[in-house]
């Protein structure tokens, strides 16, 4: 029989993953124990499990300096962005192409593909290609170029060369800000070229972010409002109006 200490290692390693990253507070919830049961079994777990920034990650992530910055972007606003993915997954259909943003904000939209579609998924972050490739139902297409530790990402003249070959049906575009007149920007310019062919390619495209994106501004412009068939949060699609 397996002690309920050897279920909660097996536990968070499995939430981990999947998400890459727990704050504590959310793997005590998840554990139904206390932060400091949770912080007894890290420390008693050294091979498996480690502490960066306040959360906890897979020790080889820190082995691999996995950036600060995208573990913190994990955690934020976490439950809003998986109601967004909830709600943008209905663009999804059986045996077509779509593409998969970078960040945080996305890796929910595959947990909502479903089981019996088969589905060709085009993107350029390790994070949302590892999670792709378990899924038995989809076919994965990874842009190369040269790696950005700080998104996890890739960038460069391969990568969007290979989007000429490519037809992609719907894409899903993520922001770190929304800005009614300034439009859909991110805060690393290397994935602004990457963002902005595959909207020119998509039969459509979505942006899909929570609402705390609204109102901010971030240094790499990517493209205007109107660029998107809609803009979908935590609400559903939505007009771009700021929180009071």
């Amino acid at each position: 029989m397996v002690s309920r200490k050897a279920k909660r290692i097996r536990d968070l390693s499995e939430a981990l993953t999947e998400r890459r990253v727990l704050h504590l507070r959310d793997a005590a919830l998840l554990l139904n124990v206390s932060e400091m049961t949770v912080r007894r079994d890290v420390a008693e777990n050294p091979g498996q499990f480690g502490y960066l920034g306040g959360h906890i990650v897979p020790v080889a992530d820190i082995d691999g300096d996995v950036p600060y910055e995208l573990a913190r972007a994990a955690d934020s606003h976490a439950s809003a962005k998986r109601e967004a993915c909830a709600r943008a997954a209905k663009y999804i259909r059986r045996d077509e192409t779509i593409f998969i943003d970078c960040g945080t904000t996305l890796l929910s939209l595959i947990d909502y593909i479903p089981d019996d579609y088969s589905i060709t998924a085009v993107c350029y972050a390790l994070n949302v290609a590892e999670k792709l490739t378990r899924r038995a139902n989809v076919s994965v297409v990874m842009l190369g170029g040269l790696y950005h530790p700080s998104s996890a990402s890739f960038s460069g003249a391969s990568g969007l060369d290979t989007l000429n070959y490519l037809g992609i049906n719907t894409a899903f575009i993520s922001a770190a800000g929304v800005d009614l007149n300034r439009g859909a920007t991110c805060a690393h310019f290397h994935e602004a070229p990457v963002k902005q062919k595959v909207i020119s390619l998509a039969q459509k495209s979505f942006l899909v972010v929570d609402r705390s994106k609204f109102g901010k501004i971030k240094p790499a412009f990517f493209a205007p409002i109107g660029a998107f068939q809609a803009v979908i949060t935590e609400e559903g699609e939505t007009d771009i109006t700021y929180p009071q």
